[in-house]
Formats: structure tokens, C-alpha cells, sequence
């Protein structure tokens, strides 16, 4: 598939190298311009583009800043990538830490995926959220391994959240589906799920043990 892959940190990093491993024509861009992805290009074969270029007839969008770099990003974004194309957010909100107040997610009870989206324009599908950036080079397991780790996957789009499990499994990852948008706080920080190294079931069980009032420790 052709792949976009918007941002380059621990994360955009290692699934650029995964999914370029496995074939995939994978794209990728950063805030600081294509001129920096030199190291990433050279390792990976990936090709380094601009922001706005990175979804330009991708399949699938990877969008991975920080949640306060959202709204940053080029109107139209997805106006040129292929029909139906899949967003992926592993975005998280660290108020405290990183992105400071964002007054819908504090006041207006929106998830943090349900924020980007709207920023986006495009529908999203959340996942990888949770996940240690390292465990995508260290722990992909052939589907039926008793090892193998689930990750939540939450939308509302059923079409691209096949795309985006179908993608997962290849990657090496079980998925359990966790609802829609609107139900993507239970794989928020701090929740059970939230960088869990487990099985189907367990992560199904962290799913359902979720609270959805936020920790203290993440709410400005």
C-alpha cells in the first residue's frame, strides 16, 4: 500500500522502518522539512516529503504529533490522498507534560481522538496510542502465537478500521475492537489498556474496567 506517515519521532520512526521492511511505499514528512529525514531515508528506503505532500495518493495516513501540533496542520490534508483513505491518530493529550490546556477535551467531555478529528476534517481511526514505540521492532509475533500482544482499535469508520486491523496484523499485532471514537477514552492515558503487554482477553478485560473520568495526573 502506499503509506503517508506524518511525523517522525519514536513512533512515525519505527513504522516507517517496520512497513517499509514489509513493502509497503511509505512516505514520510515532519514539522522541520524533508531535509532533516535524511538518516530515516537512507535507512529505510522511505521517501521523505513535506506535510502537505505526505497523503498525496496514500491509502492510509499515519498522523503522529502532538496532540497541541494538531491544529497546525494544512487545511485539506486528505484532499489528495486515494478514496477511503484510513487516518490513523496515536495521538495522546499530556496537558501537564506537552500540550498544555485544550479546553474541549477538559470542558467540552470530547475525547482526544473525537478533537483531532474534528481538526482534521477526516475521520480517524485510533491506535498505537498505547503502544511502546520500541515493541514495534522488538515484539511483532506470527498471528496464533500465545505471546502475541493485542492493541485496542477505536472507530467509527467500519471500512477503514478494517484496513487499519488488517495493517496491525501484519505488523505482527492482535487487535480488539474498542468502539467508536466516542468510546476511545477507555485506550486514553492512564486507563488499564494503556501501554498493556498482553493477549486479546486481557486487553479486552482493560477495555471494560475503564473509568471515563480523567486521573488528575492528566487534566490541566
Amino acid at each position: 500500500m502506499k503509506i503517508g506517515i506524518i511525523g517522525a519521532g519514536n513512533i512515525g520512526g519505527n513504522l516507517t522502518r517496520r512497513l517499509t521492511a514489509l513493502g509497503h511505499d511509505v512516505s514520510v514528512a515532519n514539522s522541520r522539512g524533508p531535509e532533516t529525514l535524511k538518516g530515516l531515508v537512507e535507512e529505510t528506503g522511505a521517501t521523505a516529503v513535506t506535510v502537505p505532500e505526505a497523503a498525496r495518493g496514500a491509502q492510509v495516513v499515519v498522523v503522529t504529533v502532538p496532540l497541541k501540533n494538531v491544529p497546525d496542520l494544512p487545511a485539506g490534508l486528505f484532499d489528495g490522498a486515494a478514496e477511503g483513505v484510513a487516518v490513523i491518530d496515536t495521538g495522546n493529550y499530556y496537558p501537564k507534560e506537552r500540550d498544555g490546556r485544550i479546553d474541549a477535551i477538559e470542558d467540552g467531555g470530547i475525547t482526544e481522538s473525537r478533537w483531532t478529528e474534528q481538526h482534521l476534517g477526516h475521520p480517524v481511526v485510533k491506535v498505537f496510542n498505547g503502544t511502546y514505540a520500541q515493541d514495534l521492532l522488538e515484539r511483532p509475533l506470527p498471528a496464533g502465537d500465545p505471546e502475541r500482544i493485542a492493541v485496542p482499535v477505536a472507530g467509527d469508520d467500519e471500512a477503514a478500521k478494517r484496513v487499519v486491523r488488517a495493517l496491525v496484523d501484519e505488523l505482527g499485532f492482535d487487535t480488539v475492537d474498542a468502539g467508536g471514537i466516542d468510546d476511545s477514552w477507555r485506550q486514553q492515558p492512564a486507563t488499564p489498556v494503556y501501554g498493556l503487554r498482553a493477549g486479546v482477553e486481557a486487553v479486552t478485560r482493560a477495555l471494560a474496567e475503564a473509568s471515563p473520568e480523567r486521573p488528575a495526573a492528566h487534566r490541566a
